[in-house]
């Protein structure tokens, strides 16, 4: 999963070495995006998540289960998407023995696309505005 919030420059331990060749603490700076409708959450980081994985996996049940969350609530978070945004993000079959398939429409496919331009614009503007004003230790 590609997380655009973060910064790579700022490493695993957020360390750099200082002119002495010691190392020191870095500043860093993390974002979170996240769409609403009428104050109530649409798509974040989580939702996309989930709907990256039905994607890949073609069952929200295994999606659910990567992500550590009951069926239930991922499945929730997909209706409560679908309901708020007006249209089908999941197309879902109903399986017999090997279970059901489920797949990404058009329109979660573009609404995924744009989100992570969204995200990676948002970090690139953040991340720019942070190195401006100077942050350093």
């Amino acid at each position: 999963m590609t997380d655009h919030s973060r910064d790579e420059s700022c490493g695993q331990d957020g360390a750099r070495e200082s002119r002495t060749g010691a190392a020191r603490p870095r500043l860093c700076v993390r974002s979170k995006i996240w769409i609403e409708l009428d104050g109530e959450p649409v798509l974040g980081q989580g939702r996309l998540e989930l709907l990256r994985l039905v994607g890949k996996s073609g069952s929200i049940n295994a999606a659910a289960k990567e992500m550590g969350i009951p069926y239930r609530k991922a499945w929730t978070y997909i209706d409560s998407m679908e309901k708020r945004l007006g249209f089908p993000l999941v197309l879902r079959s109903k399986g017999g023995s090997g279970g059901g398939v489920s797949t990404l429409t058009a329109e979660a496919e573009s609404l995924l696309r744009k989100f992570e331009a969204l995200q990676k614009g948002f970090a690139e503007l953040v991340n720019g505005k942070f190195a401006d004003l100077g942050f350093a230790l």
